[in-house]
């Protein structure tokens, strides 16, 4: 076991036991592979209740995600799909949420649970904390809030920063970008909070430089690579094969829900790999190899 764990990865994915009877025994996920892995073997903690279940542990599988935001919805999806039995819930305990860009009279950002209402949206995101965070960090920068005539407070927070109704469309303009995880500006509001942030531990203004680092780490979790869950009710076979493995991961209406594994030959394989969607073949090339290194050194 000890060399099927050296063969994962210290990045951020999901995790699966077997025990030697091919049955899953457990799904988790994990923002260093390696390390949370194992732990089962090292320590476990707060988890004492899994000593049972790490004694019938034969097989270890992982996938290599993007990002930790990846991870834990694709452990999330698994989880709602199929259940095993050490597994207390079917799915993941964050929030799914949406960002929507409001107009008219009360212009911004505002957390929605689900998509309604007039405005684009983005996501769909995990965290509820973590997405009103990610409004906070963007509002903080860009206060389209403040873009309005007739309400009084408003507009004089508006003179503060100095806009008005004629600066809206510059910043939602703005906000979209950054909401569609164009890099540059992505990067150059991530730069203004860490200035911000920068700013205030300085001037000893812990507490302050505190809330805008949380905001940097809640932009970061929803501007991170996600491919696993989609707004859009979009199908997908995702297939990747490697020195004799091949890994698929199925999208149904929006999202990557199973994930199976098998020994089968290039030719057999050659097909459904160049069927692929181009998004997900480098993701499903470098988890066929992760398999068949973990096939390798187990049996």
């Amino acid at each position: 076991m000890i060399r099927s764990i050296r063969e994962l990865p210290a990045g951020p994915g999901v995790y699966r036991f077997r025990d030697d009877t091919g049955k899953i025994l457990y799904i988790g996920r994990a923002r260093n592979l390696r390390r949370r892995v194992q732990s089962y073997w090292v320590n476990l903690g707060d988890r004492p209740h899994l000593q049972a279940m790490v004694r019938r542990i034969a097989r270890v599988e992982g996938v290599w995600c993007d990002s930790e935001h990846e991870a834990a919805w694709l452990e999330r999806n698994l989880l709602e799909h199929s259940k095993p039995r050490w597994n207390r819930t079917e799915g993941g305990a964050e929030v799914v949420g949406y960002i929507r860009l409001a107009d008219g009279s009360k212009p911004g950002l505002r957390f929605e649970h689900m998509v309604s209402g007039s405005g684009p949206h983005f996501g769909p995101y995990l965290g509820g904390l973590r997405i009103r965070q990610a409004i906070s960090g963007l509002h903080r920068v860009l206060p389209l809030q403040y873009t309005v005539a007739g309400d009084g407070s408003a507009e004089e927070f508006g003179r503060l920063f100095g806009i008005g109704p004629a600066d809206r469309e510059a910043l939602a303009r703005t906000a979209i970008a950054v909401l569609l995880k164009e890099p540059t500006a992505v990067e150059a509001l991530r730069s203004e909070l860490v200035r911000r942030r920068d700013r205030a531990a300085g001037e000893l203004r812990y507490e302050f430089a505190a809330k805008v680092q949380g905001e940097l780490e809640a932009l970061e979790w929803i501007c991170s690579e996600q491919k696993v869950a989609w707004m859009e009710p979009r199908d997908a076979d995702v297939y990747g094969w490697a020195d004799g493995v091949l890994v698929r991961f199925e999208l149904r209406s929006g999202r990557m829900c199973t994930w199976t594994q098998r020994a089968v030959g290039e030719a057999t394989a050659r097909e459904r790999v160049a069927a692929t969607p181009a998004l997900w073949q480098p993701f499903a090339r470098r988890n066929a190899e992760l398999a068949a290194r973990l096939l390798k050194v187990t049996s």
